[in-house]
């Protein structure tokens, strides 16, 4: 069964870090891109960062420069980590994994930044 699991959300403040962590069971090889979306109260769920099997990271412009993304094609993981969080960064965080036309999303992962 294909799975996605996220882990290292919670409650920081403002200026502090945080790192997501992202672990895919029961994709079939290879993976190719994965990524992490996130979604605030009222919000639509918007891209943050995803990166491609050979290690090419894409960014939104609202976290360049503060969050970093990487992954692990042995593992199967994907990482964020997130630096200098600001109040409007606090979203639930789904990472997601590609496989040919389909992708796989997990449950989420609940940020919080407290000003």
């Amino acid at each position: 069964q294909a799975q996605l699991v996220e882990s290292g959300g919670g409650l920081v403040q403002a200026g502090g870090s945080l790192r997501l962590y992202c672990k895919a069971s029961g994709i079939p090889f290879p993976i190719s891109t994965m990524g992490w979306y996130r979604q605030a109260p009222g919000k639509q769920r918007e891209l943050v960062a995803t990166i491609t099997r050979g290690g090419s990271p894409t960014y939104a412009d609202s976290v360049k420069g503060r969050f970093t993304i990487s992954r692990d094609n042995y593992e199967n993981t994907v990482s964020l980590q997130m630096n200098d969080l600001k109040p409007e960064d606090t979203a639930v965080y789904y990472c997601n994994a590609w496989r040919t036309s389909t992708i796989y999303w997990g449950q989420g992962t609940q940020v919080t930044v407290s000003s």
